[in-house]
């Protein structure tokens, strides 16, 4: 066993509800503490020095300096599976170009696809774990990815299998999730309907057969797929055992009421969700997951978090990090500007990127530190927990340690 320490704070995140809103006053924070890890797992969180005499024969990792300790981050919706750049449509787009017009000069998903499709596997796996690298250099050792740039059944079984394969090359725990359903290809002959039964009866049963991937996802939108097809495609979806989250209310509401009627894990997106619908979100066991990167990159309103947490949601913050509109790949930055704009408390954006997106990927083994949980934590070169968003993502971890392990 192994005992790391000592740290000035350790912010556990532990008893925190998983719903609503939270103030600061209820985060427990260990001074001079250690944390006690054996087997990948959390044996106990405490004073250092009570813990050193308790367990005499532990591993001392001694931390040098004043460090702060907390749960690793979970990045609970990301694109970074993909081909080719999109510099082009965000210069295109700053300068006043509409999406109709990037589009008709070759960008968009459109250009996405098309870079996807012509890059190998393994090229695939490289950009995957090159991405992947920077994100565990933010603290995230939690990420969840999707498919969606290849819209045929051997592109996205090629998107899934470079996920997989990824797998295989890191120490960061990958979840994949299958987004056949981000548009119909312009190359598809037949209706959007058609479409989305060509993903169930061709795409599904091939990627369940292959163990590639649980979670199925799509985007209800009036430029990709409509509210009531898009509710029947998910209802078979879960009958093939597959569990769902929605690209939900981006520019247009509505859809993040379908999330919660079939039992969505998450509604991702949300800055068209109109009031009535966030009571809805907030009265289910779906997690709102708020993309500040894609409002970044669009320009594009927030989603509502402050109404979500007051009316009791649940509330996750990811990077949505895609070639398109959020190239980001920052999580820390972008949760930092949502809290000064949506006045988010510590608390709520910390547990909105630790256990709350945990749960969105039906993971309940992370994003608290304590006895049980995965040994996942980071550690910042600082006096206090509150200069991390007060940086707004300047301040970089010091150490990740997956499984107990530093890496």
């Amino acid at each position: 066993m192994k005992l790391s320490g000592p740290f000035k704070q350790i912010v556990t995140l532990s008893n925190l509800p998983l719903k609503g809103k939270l103030n600061d006053e209820s985060l427990e924070i260990i001074t001079n503490g250690g944390i006690l890890t054996e087997n990948g797992k959390i044996l106990e969180v405490n004073d250092f020095e009570l813990l050193k005499q308790k367990f005499p024969n532990s591993e001392i990792d001694s931390i040098e300096n004043e460090q702060i300790a907390l749960p690793a981050f979970v990045d609970a919706h990301t694109h970074i599976c993909f081909g080719g750049n999109r510099a082009n449509d965000f210069a295109m787009r700053n300068a006043g170009k509409t999406y109709l017009e990037i589009a008709e000069s070759g960008g968009g998903i459109w250009s996405s696809v098309q870079h996807t499709r012509a890059s190998s596997e393994e090229e695939l796996v490289e950009g995957i774990l090159k991405r992947v690298d920077i994100l565990i250099k933010q603290g995230i050792t939690t990420i969840e990815i999707k498919s969606g740039y290849g819209l045929n059944v051997d592109e996205e079984l090629k998107m899934l299998r470079a996920i997989k394969k990824a797998q295989t090359k890191t120490k960061a725990t990958l979840i994949p999730t299958c987004l056949s359903a981000h548009l119909k290809p312009r190359d598809f002959e037949g209706s959007s309907e058609d479409y989305l039964n060509y993903i169930l009866n061709e795409i599904l049963p091939k990627v369940k057969e292959e163990n590639l991937s649980n979670r199925v996802d799509i985007f209800i939108e009036k430029s990709a797929f409509q509210p009531e097809e898009s509710k029947q495609f998910l209802l078979k979806a879960k009958e093939l055992a597959f569990q769902i989250t929605v690209h939900a209310d981006q520019f247009t509401a509505g859809s993040s009421r379908i999330a919660v009627e079939v039992g969505a894990k998450s509604a991702d997106h949300l800055e068209a969700t109109i009031d009535e619908d966030i009571e809805f979100l907030a009265n289910s066991e779906t997690v709102a997951i708020a993309l500040p990167g894609a409002s970044l990159g669009l320009g594009e309103p927030f989603s509502p978090a402050r109404k979500i947490l007051d009316k009791g949601g649940i509330l996750a913050i990811a990077t949505d990090w895609n070639p398109g509109s959020a190239p980001m790949g920052n999580l820390v930055t972008q949760a930092s500007i949502l809290a000064t704009y949506q006045k988010l408390t510590t608390a709520e954006v910390l547990s909105a990127i630790t256990f709350r997106s945990a749960f969105a990927l039906d993971l309940h083994d992370r994003g608290i530190l304590a006895e049980g949980k995965k040994a996942d934590f980071i550690t910042y070169e600082t006096d206090n927990f509150q200069n991390i968003l007060y940086h707004q993502g300047s301040l970089k971890p010091k150490n990740v340690y997956i499984n107990g392990e530093k890496i």
